[in-house]
């Protein structure tokens, strides 16, 4: 107990802790639907997506947060935009435009003087840096994933496993994905300070996965994602502050092994009952 005390002591590891603690809401929010959908490489593109905005924000000294969204939201339009006016399929587009805004981003950061600081802050976050600003841009950040969340859960749970049934009942399934895109960009923003924007996938990605193994209900895999990042959070910024690792790789690195001591733990007891275990979505 002492080992969690000691590392949750300095001001500093607090206000870590709420600034992470909220990133694993807000991507668990939207996680869920990511993994459900097979959104995953539109994940991690649109986490790469927010890189020019916030360099910019960077550079020319306004808020990243602003930035990074609306860097986000390009990022979406685009990827629209090419797959449904080109031959090119979607994944394809995906692919070219995480390469051409992750570029451009650190095209745009090599122009700052403290180049090798800011990309590392950029891409990997300063968990503990994270200030009380930035934990009230994160619970508005939130709050507004959260409510749109709950608003178009009908259109989002049609959309994930009926898209043409969506349609005939009118529930737009169109602009239920561009809300979709919308709050997954916003969870990103809620995210990239705390634990950076290659690493926010972890959260996005990992406790969602892991719930799923678990359970098969949608409000069951996003409390189940909560908790299970909940934890990925506490144990990495406790080994982060005990041996002095990155605090975000930390916590992206055990919301990663959980999935796969979940998944270990799965298939030894499907063995050892003689059972195999059905495939989940």
């Amino acid at each position: 107990m002492d080992v969690f005390l000691d590392a949750f002591e300095p001001a500093f590891m607090q206000r870590a802790l709420i600034g992470s603690l909220i990133a694993v809401v807000a991507t668990s929010l939207v996680g869920t639907w990511v993994v459900l959908r097979g959104l995953a490489f539109l994940g991690d593109a649109l986490a790469h997506g927010v890189i020019p905005g916030i360099a910019l924000a960077v550079l020319w000294g306004f808020s990243p947060v602003i930035g990074a969204f609306v860097a986000a939201l390009i990022m979406s339009g685009l990827v629209s935009v090419v797959a449904n006016r080109t031959v090119v399929r979607e994944d394809t587009a995906i692919g070219l435009l995480f390469v051409g805004m992750l570029s451009l981003g650190i095209v745009i950061v090599s122009r700052a003087q403290s180049f090798a600081t800011e990309v590392t802050a950029l891409l990997f976050g300063d968990v503990l840096g994270v200030t009380v600003g930035d934990i009230r841009t994160q619970l508005i950040a939130t709050g507004i994933v959260a409510v749109v969340t709950v608003v178009l859960y009908r259109p989002f749970l049609a959309l994930t496993f009926n898209r043409s049934k969506a349609q005939a009942l009118g529930m737009r399934p169109a602009l239920a994905q561009a809300a979709l895109l919308a709050i997954l960009a916003l969870s990103i923003v809620a995210s990239f300070q705390a634990i950076g924007t290659l690493l926010v996938f972890g959260l996005l990605v990992g406790p969602p996965a892991t719930a799923s193994l678990l359970v098969h209900r949608v409000p069951t895999i996003t409390a189940l994602s909560i908790l299970l990042g909940s934890v990925a959070v506490v144990a990495g910024l406790t080994v982060s502050f005990h041996h002095g690792t990155a605090g975000g790789a930390t916590i992206a690195g055990f919301s990663v092994l959980q999935f796969f001591v979940v998944l270990s733990l799965r298939e030894t007891a499907a063995a050892i009952s003689g059972k195999t275990t059905p495939a989940t979505s």
